[in-house]
């Protein structure tokens, strides 16, 4: 059933706190529980989400708890939940560290500088309903560089896991350097983010909403307190959070890095802008509504709040709008639970992360990359098309073996030229009668179609715009050429045909005039856009072919314009 204009009126709200419309008391204890169940699966990420970006560990929940409120405020999904994420951190870190060290005061400056021009671009996009900009880019290019990143996060974090040292050097350099480091493996470390690897995966086995994670942090840093490992492993420390102020990101940005970092915060938008639009429309509000440009804003608003307040990117978290659906939330009163969670974790329990082994962070960001890696879904992509698992292969080598900012860009340009390629080169095929029917269909593996003598039957399934007409002309000359009886009669069977531009419609009416030289009859079928009949009428396309050579099916051109001949 379709909503009303009243739901959808209660649904979409004002311009503040939509969410929370029409919101009863009965209602607080399910945001309570889905809110503080939040915060044990949340908090452990993003201080692992801070690490993977080379920020203070603190700034991880400072992007946390300003994405969330950010988000209760202007946003409008009742189950959004909006932090930093481990898709983004590994893109903008390896960017920077190309530009300051990493740590340092500029590399965080740089950092709150790609965050302001992110989440002003976000906010951007969701004002001028640019969403779209998330159907730019195909699955299988998405599944590919997501699963890049994901060996990205997996290389940087083995050594962590490992207790060894490398250098943060490129994907293939590392593996190298990890191999010949394996003499020196930390078993004591090693043996940590083993087990933290398995308390993680094993939770997550049992039930999403147990906060493997938290368990897993708290029995590490417990075991390193016990047995006295302080000197064994390196350790996360105290977050040593200070008071978040209102600061405008500045930072000096050298001629030579202005276009690559603006470079780098498109990237990170269009990332963010894929992921929430796409979990948007998965997890949609109870009226079944999407429409996505106002919680784009919002997301943009988080951003820029994180920016503002010392944190860094923040976009939508599938696992963790997942995790809010299910545990039964009623609006964005979770999120609030969660960022006050962490407020007061930043407030009285900041020294609690002291005896956190680093091996520990790492294996929770190896978990996540795993996760990030949707096998599943390129096995599914494999199976069903040769050519786009090439595509899926080719973005994960990209972000893979190149600087990850020039993957992912590559990764974006290659799903492009892709969808253009597609549209450049249409499907364009001949149709064939179906026995004792009026029914003209492309012929297929194991049906017979019937061929009328002397008659083509073309359909090309797309509009005729400059960039693909050529090409649809010379499949339809080649049809009339190769036909095994002298054409009398070519239909053009119109039904995937929603457009015509000027160039479009000069071009195939020189096509069909050289047909008609020839002395074949030449009828259009099945034209039903109305776009698109206006443009062949108004471009003088009907009137060479005549009125009369318009029908509303290929049967009735054919049976219409030549006597009966023996099939």
């Amino acid at each position: 059933m379709e909503p009303g204009p009243r739901s959808q009126r209660a649904e979409q709200g004002g311009v503040f706190f939509a969410s929370f419309r029409g919101y009863r008391v009965s209602w607080l204890g399910s945001d309570l529980l889905a809110g503080v169940l939040l915060a044990a699966i949340a908090i452990p990420t993003q201080i692992a989400t801070a690490h993977l970006a080379g920020m203070p560990p603190a700034t991880g929940l400072y992007a946390s708890v300003a994405g969330a409120l950010a988000f209760a405020v202007f946003g409008r999904n009742r189950f959004l939940s909006v932090g930093a994420d481990s898709t983004i951190a590994p893109i903008f870190a390896a960017t920077i560290a190309g530009v300051a060290v990493v740590g340092s005061q500029s590399y965080v400056a740089l950092v709150g500088v790609m965050t302001l021009l992110v989440g002003a671009m976000l906010l951007a996009a969701g004002l001028l309903r640019a969403q779209w900009i998330s159907d730019l880019l195909s699955i299988p290019v998405t599944v590919g560089f997501l699963a890049g990143i994901a060996v990205q996060i997996v290389i940087s974090q083995v050594p962590a896991l490992l207790g060894i040292s490398v250098a943060p050097t490129a994907a293939i350099d590392r593996i190298g350097a990890i191999v010949r480091a394996l003499p020196h493996v930390n078993l004591t470390a090693l043996g940590l983010g083993v087990l933290v690897l398995a308390i993680v995966a094993g939770a997550k086995a049992i039930d999403a909403r147990v906060p493997g994670a938290l368990i897993a942090l708290l029995l590490a840093a417990s075991a390193v307190a016990f047995f006295h490992l302080q000197n064994r492993v390196a350790l996360v420390g105290a977050l040593h959070p200070t008071a978040p102020v209102f600061h405008v990101p500045i930072a000096p940005i050298a001629r030579t890095d202005v276009e690559r970092i603006i470079r780098l915060a498109v990237v990170v938008a269009v990332v963010c802008i894929v992921q929430t639009v796409t979990t948007l429309r998965i997890y949609r509000s109870e009226t079944g509504i999407v429409d996505t440009s106002r919680d784009l804003a919002a997301t943009g608003a988080g951003s820029l709040a994180a920016a503002f307040f010392g944190g860094f990117a923040v976009d939508a978290s599938p696992p963790r709008t997942a995790l809010v659906q299910r545990t039964g939330a009623r609006s964005q009163g979770a999120g609030v639970v969660g960022a006050i969670c962490t407020i007061l974790l930043l407030l009285f329990g900041a020294a609690l992360t002291a005896y956190v082994p680093e091996t520990a962070l790492a294996a929770v960001l190896i978990y996540i990359g795993a996760q990030i890696f949707r096998l599943g879904d390129i096995r599914h992509i494999a199976r069903e098309s040769r050519l786009e698992i090439v595509l899926v292969a080719i973005a994960i080598l990209l972000v893979v073996l190149l600087p990850i900012d020039l993957g992912m860009t590559l990764s974006i340009l290659l799903s492009l030229f892709y969808g253009l390629y597609v549209m450049l080169r249409p499907p364009c095929v001949e149709l064939v009668h179906v026995p004792d029917t009026t029914i003209w269909w492309p012929p297929s593996k194991g049906e017979k179609g019937e061929h009328e003598r002397g008659v083509v039957v073309f359909s090309p399934a797309a509009p005729l715009y400059f960039m693909n007409v050529r090409y649809i002309v010379e499949r339809m000359n080649e049809l009339v050429l190769e036909a095994p009886q002298a054409v009398r009669l070519l239909v053009v069977e119109g039904s995937g045909v929603i457009d015509i531009d000027y160039t479009g419609a000069h071009i195939f009416k020189s096509a069909l005039r050289a047909l008609l030289d020839r002395g074949i009859t030449v009828a259009l079928a099945r034209l039903s856009d109305e776009r698109a009949m206006t443009a062949a009428v108004r471009s003088g396309l009907i009137a060479l072919i005549g009125e009369r050579h318009v029908f509303k099916s290929a049967d009735e051109a054919v049976t219409g314009l030549l006597p009966p001949q023996p099939r």
